[in-house]
């Protein structure tokens, strides 16, 4: 009896052991700057890439991220591709009743980019008439859809976001949406473009993961969490962005559930954070 419990307790140890040791699967945008890009040399670099490498190291497993097209996201992490995706995803809330959802790592609002010369964006009833590139399968390509009739403009889909900013540049479009970070970054970037009109939403980045994983939201939640807590995801931002977070940014609040609060999927527990 007491070599069969020695042999089970064995077998479970092993079991742990190869888990911790099984690499964690995920995938990003990686021409979504300065979230994720190439690095000089190979590999990817940014901010997103540097909270999934952290949260890998504090979970005791190795991580793979693979760049690919954004719109190959989602249908890669339902066909179980992926364990979860470390790239941007805005949270709706009809992408919250298909998917779960960690809780928000940082705000997402929507930005104009412009040709430096050209007359600003400064309101949405200027875009009509006018042509705007967004990226394929993004929230900003779910919003052009749904707003083009009502403001008069066109709008093309990009399956990159930098495909959607050469648009601009080579005068195929009048302006490029996408999330605010993105854009003053390529504006930064490039002295022949610039931001012009920001357009508030109140969303949040996080996430996402299979509607039956709720086992591997609440592992990476907590991990999330402490990583608040303890300055690190405000230290990234500020290393990519170059400036300080607000003080009530979703870069430091906590919440007391698992997911985002009031959509569809959140669990309120409440889960307080187990940070070792």
């Amino acid at each position: 009896m007491q070599m069969m419990r020695s042999l089970f307790l064995v077998v479970l140890f092993a079991a742990g052991t190869a888990l911790a040791q099984q690499p964690i699967r995920t995938g990003i945008d990686a021409t979504f700057a300065p979230h994720a890009m190439p690095k000089p040399g190979g590999g990817l670099e940014g901010f997103n890439i540097d909270l999934a490498n952290e949260l890998a190291k504090r979970m005791g497993r190795p991580i793979q991220i693979e760049g690919t097209e954004f719109s190959a996201l989602i249908p890669g992490l339902n066909a179980k591709k992926y364990d979860f995706l470390i790239a941007p995803t805005t949270v709706t809330p009809e992408r919250a009743k298909a998917m779960l959802f960690s809780e928000g790592y940082m705000e997402t609002d929507y930005l104009f980019l412009q040709k430096k010369a050209d007359k600003d964006i400064k309101g949405l009833e200027d875009l009509k008439g006018k042509t705007i590139t967004v990226n394929k399968g993004s929230a900003y390509e779910t919003w052009a859809k749904a707003n083009a009739e009502k403001y008069g403009f066109k709008y093309d889909v990009y399956g990159t976001n930098a495909d959607a900013v050469q648009a601009v540049l080579s005068g195929r479009a009048d302006a490029n949406m996408a999330g605010h970070t993105v854009v003053l970054w390529a504006a930064k970037q490039n002295p022949a473009v610039k931001a012009t009109y920001l357009y508030k939403t109140g969303l949040v980045w996080a996430m996402p993961f299979r509607l039956d994983d709720k086992e591997g939201r609440a592992q990476v939640n907590n991990v999330l969490k402490c990583m608040k807590l303890d300055g690190t995801v405000a230290r990234l931002y500020e290393k990519w962005f170059g400036i300080k977070p607000a003080k009530d940014s979703w870069v430091y609040k906590v919440a007391p559930g698992h997911g985002v609060p009031d959509m569809p999927g959140y669990d309120p527990g409440p889960y307080p954070p187990k940070c070792s």
